[in-house]
């Protein structure tokens, strides 16, 4: 059974910067594409990050650039780096393992002076 728990949300300042982190375990992570979802305050919940078992990378158009999502097939763990965070950044961000459609309880980021 897939287990995902994230972890390092937070209030920041806008322009600042958060690294969210998800831990997995239940399967053979190597092996299985990770993403980041988010979902704001009366919004639908929209991908934001995918990595592939290889490493190859995907990014929804509003956060390119800013983002980095990156795995550490070592310690099951796959993380979010978010820089120059903006006010609409606001969300909880939820890590999925798209082989066993899986996700984890999500973390909250606020992003406001």
């Amino acid at each position: 059974q897939v287990q995902l728990v994230e972890s390092g949300g937070g209030l920041v300042q806008p322009g600042g910067s958060l690294r969210l982190s998800c831990a997995a375990s239940g399967s053979i992570f190597s092996i299985d594409a990770m993403g980041w979802y988010r979902q704001g305050p009366g919004k639908q919940r929209e991908l934001v990050a995918r990595i592939t078992s290889g490493g190859s990378t995907s990014y929804a158009e509003s956060v390119k650039g800013r983002f980095t999502i990156s795995r550490d097939n070592a310690n099951n763990t796959v993380y979010l780096q978010m820089n120059s965070l903006k006010p609409e950044d606001t969300a909880v961000y939820y890590c999925c393992n798209f082989r066993s459609l899986t996700w984890g309880q999500g973390t909250q980021v606020t992003v406001s002076s």
